[in-house]
């Protein structure tokens, strides 16, 4: 009798939902089959030895040989009743006799399962050419080939270079034994990889090389998810230190992601909702997860082409692509996938601007020569032309190209290998006339997206972030103590502000890594946050990532120039034309009248976004991420003209209200500067310039000034402002005369000029 021989290996993916149906398959007795004893064939006369395991789904159809007399006693689930058939001897008739001369690998099981029949659902279904199956069939016929001594000595070196397959899972067993040992164990992929890299050990080139071309999908696939793995496995959060940097498994926390876009602009604040802008916010939207942005369909009921997923800047657009590359690579989504492959139109860019003796200034090359150049393994590859293969090629940050496109003029192209400018390589992809099998997953922030024709488009979603519950669940991720996990999230609830900003995943983020180290010490916590130094930080991180990635910027020459520095001088004077006229909303008009670049403020800045409601004549509207940015950067832009040149701009002359019976505060002194936003702030409507006195007040606090903005806005070493100790009493006595909905924000503004932060 020869005991069965099973080992996990041998199952696909989707065998996993099947055992965790219920208590059915786990207490169905096991196949018994009569079996002679083994024989020692005359290719190997390797005996063939298995030893006692219970059997799984594949490894149940290998046990092919069966005496006369032998029969079956079926008492698994109905799931597995349905055998792959030989083509010339099999019956229905479960007792009748299967008769075969050699163990053969397993053909494909498609059990009946709609998880993986349904082309809509996960995880998806694999390639014939990339099943387990297909896989075991070429191994096991390759070295069926190897005469006696050759497979020996193929099984020394392999056991030698992989030492979690043992001497004894080497030596015992047959061919059918070893190759079932070695999938269990290494996988596919590796099993598969390290198989031909010991057949070429050995010398056996032409088998290696058939085995290659039998499993080139596979190979393929393996170098792909091992690019994607080793690229997006870690987290990279601000200023990287090797060795430190999170798995994304563990701290990743997927925002909503809605098909109702709208432009990424919450509308909440802290003193109530700001209806200032045409942007409505959709009540019923539809959120869609990122692992099925590729299983939604068209409205003729056709599966969608090309998706379009925009946000704004630290939404998580970039943490999504890699939970989306992880998830295929790791074999939990999108089996269905042949390939996925990124192509950045950053690298786009990098390669039209090559300047080399090779090529040419002005690229002229096709889309797999771009493919080739990033991804050489890939050269010489014939199966994205292929019409049934089903692959995805992700082009991100589409705000990156900077190279305007001719969507109307540029010449139609067919083909993969068609040369063409990269300009109209990039047009006729999305077109579909370039990579016509193709998935496209394009992103991008959405003044850059929103030229692209909507007819290119099939799917468009947006990121909005994250929910209240989102957020705690963030937070608590991230801290193995959870003492520590609580004392941040009440912490950062106790202002209005940041827990609205938190929305976004990269706030979020710097509120965990803030709060994590002021907690350290044993007396921090007893008062609420200052909210200014979170706005400089965003305000500093989203100018130095401008720098780094639309001017290749290194890290350590990220220093402001005169122009950088001016340039974000005048968006902040913009800020304050805005709030001054009581909106929100923005043209490109309003850019020219400060001298702002089109394409600097509005798509590299990082502090605005496109709102996606068009005017009636058309023009296309603009306005910060949020409107408590808006009033930061007012205040930047006051504080910064009063403290570089001395200047008080607020000294216009308003009407003083009578809480003030007579100003005795120089206007350029610190104190005149508070008091001209304090009559402001009291001649509008409650809510109108609160923050905005709110963040001037922060920013006189040396901690802003003389730490965090010295080295960027300021010069490194600046000196702090004098005569806070007026400030301080101007706030005091305003505080005590000012009416009862003032006091509240009048208090935060002192607490925000003179707290100091460990």
């Amino acid at each position: 009798m020869r005991p069965p021989s099973s080992y996990g290996s041998m199952k696909s993916d989707s065998d996993n939902t099947e055992e965790e149906g219920g208590d059915e398959d786990d207490e169905a007795d096991d196949v018994l089959v009569e079996l002679p004893e083994p024989s020692t064939t005359e290719e190997t006369g390797v005996q063939m030895i298995r030893s006692e395991s219970p059997e799984t789904l594949y490894t149940m159809t290998t046990m092919q040989t069966k005496p006369p007399g032998a029969f079956v006693i079926e008492t698994r689930s109905s799931d597995l009743e349905d055998f792959p058939e030989d083509d010339d001897e099999v019956d229905e008739d479960e007792d009748e006799l299967l008769v075969t001369n050699s163990p053969e690998p397993p053909e494909p099981i498609e059990p009946d399962d709609a998880m993986q029949t349904d082309e809509n659902s996960q995880p998806g279904k694999l390639h014939p050419e990339q099943d387990m199956p297909h896989v075991f069939k070429s191994i096991q016929s390759t070295l069926t080939d190897l005469s006696k001594d050759d497979l020996l000595n193929f099984k020394m070196w392999f056991h030698q270079w992989e030492r979690r397959i043992t001497l004894t899972d080497t030596i015992c067993g047959d061919v059918l034994d070893f190759v079932d040992k070695t999938l269990e164990i290494l996988g596919e992929e590796r099993a598969l990889s390290h198989t031909i890299h010991t057949l070429e050990n050995i010398g056996k080139f032409e088998l290696a090389k058939k085995l290659d071309k039998q499993c080139k999908r596979v190979l393929i696939r393996h170098i792909l998810r091992g690019e994607l793995n080793r690229k997006h496995s870690a987290l990279y959060e601000g200023v990287s230190h090797a060795g430190r940097q999170p798995l994304l498994e563990t701290v990743y926390v997927e925002p909503l992601i809605t098909t109702c876009s709208y432009g990424g602009v919450d509308p909440s604040h802290e003193f109530g909702p700001r209806h200032l802008t045409p942007l409505q916010v959709p009540s019923n939207v539809t959120y869609v997860g990122v692992t099925d942005l590729f299983r939604q369909q068209k409205d003729d009921g056709t599966p969608v082409r090309t998706v379009l997923t925009t946000g704004i800047p630290g939404m998580g657009l970039s943490v999504c692509v890699a939970k989306f590359c992880l998830d295929w690579s790791e074999h939990r989504s999108n089996l269905d996938l042949q390939f996925v492959i990124k192509l950045s139109f950053r690298a786009i860019r990098n390669l039209r601007n090559r300047q080399d003796r090779e090529r040419p200034p002005s690229q002229i090359m096709s889309v797999m020569e771009m493919i080739e150049f990033y991804h050489p393994d890939l050269r010489g590859i014939t199966f994205l032309d292929e019409e049934n293969c089903k692959y995805l090629v992700i082009m991100d940050g589409f705000d990156r190209y900077q190279h305007p496109l001719d969507w109307e003029n540029a010449p139609v192209i067919h083909g993969n290998h068609t040369k063409a400018h990269p300009d109209v390589v990039i047009v006729n992809i999305f077109r579909g006339t370039v990579l016509p099998g193709a998935r496209i997953w394009i992103l991008g922030r959405p003044a850059a997206v929103s030229q692209i024709p909507s007819k290119f488009i099939d799917f468009t979603t947006e990121i909005q972030g994250y929910t209240e519950e989102m957020k705690d669940h963030f937070l608590t991720k991230r801290f193995i103590e959870a003492e520590v996990a609580a004392k941040i999230v009440a912490h950062y609830k106790r202002l209005p502000t940041l827990k609205i900003l938190t929305r976004q995943p990269f706030i979020c983020w710097m509120a965990a890594k803030v709060f994590e180290r002021r907690f350290r010490y044993p007396d921090y916590g007893t008062e609420p946050p200052r909210l200014t130094s979170f706005y400089i930080n965003i305000f500093v991180i989203q100018s130095n990532r401008r720098l780094a990635f639309y001017h290749g910027r290194m890290e350590i020459k990220l220093v402001w120039s005169a122009e950088d520095k001016q340039m974000l001088i005048n968006v902040g004077k913009l800020a304050l034309t805005m709030l001054e006229k009581n909106t929100s909303v923005f043209y490109e008009e309003d850019l020219k009248e400060h001298g702002l670049p089109f394409q600097e403020v509005l798509v590299c800045s990082g502090f605005c976004s496109e709102i996606l409601t068009p005017t009636s004549d058309g023009r296309r509207q603009f306005c910060f991420f949020h409107y408590t940015f808006q009033e930061f950067m007012a205040a930047l832009y006051v504080f910064s003209m009063f403290y570089v040149e001395s200047k008080n701009i607020l000294d216009s002359g308003s009407r003083i209200p009578k809480i003030f019976t007579s100003s005795k505060w120089s206007t350029k002194s610190a104190a005149g500067l508070v008091h001209c936003a304090i009559v402001r702030t009291f001649n509008a409507p409650l809510g109108h310039y609160d923050m905005f006195l709110r963040f001037l007040c922060g920013l006189l606090n040396p901690e802003s000034h003389e730490d965090l903005l010295a080295g960027a806005l300021y010069p490194s070493r600046s000196p702090k402002v004098d005569g806070l100790d007026e400030v301080q009493r101007l706030l005091e006595q305003t505080i005590q005369k000012a009416p009862a909905d003032r006091v509240e924000n009048l208090k935060e503004c002192l607490r925000e000029m003179i707290q100091e932060d460990q």
